[in-house]
């Protein structure tokens, strides 16, 4: 569960940078495609840390009251919500550097 707690962390702060790269997109940058990439970001962040929460849930449900021992198939699971994550900060990371690129366009005056 501390993976878990630790991939939370890890979208909360990704979330709070979204809010800050959104900011500086609508006063600096304003181009559509950038603010809807940010926006679909946001919307796979969300739905992840939902995710991520309800299975937090069902494993404290689980190693609190259930019989289901831990196996291959919870494993596989436990990959698969792993796996979610890793791709979403890679993404998230890839759209980060591409941003940072744009940015060197502008210059001070």
């Amino acid at each position: 569960m501390n993976e878990l707690s630790s991939w939370h962390n890890v979208l909360e702060s990704l979330s709070i940078e979204l809010d800050h790269l959104s900011a500086i997109e609508k006063q600096l940058i304003k181009i559509n495609s950038v603010s809807n990439e940010i926006l679909a970001l946001r919307r796979k962040n969300v739905m992840l840390m939902a995710n991520l929460c309800k299975y937090d849930q069902e494993l404290k449900r689980e190693f609190e009251y259930g019989k289901t021992e831990y196996d291959i198939n919870r494993l596989k699971v436990h990959e698969q919500k792993r796996e979610s994550y890793i791709v979403l900060v890679e993404h998230f990371n890839t759209f980060k550097n591409q941003y940072y690129t744009l940015l060197k366009r502008f210059k001070r005056n």
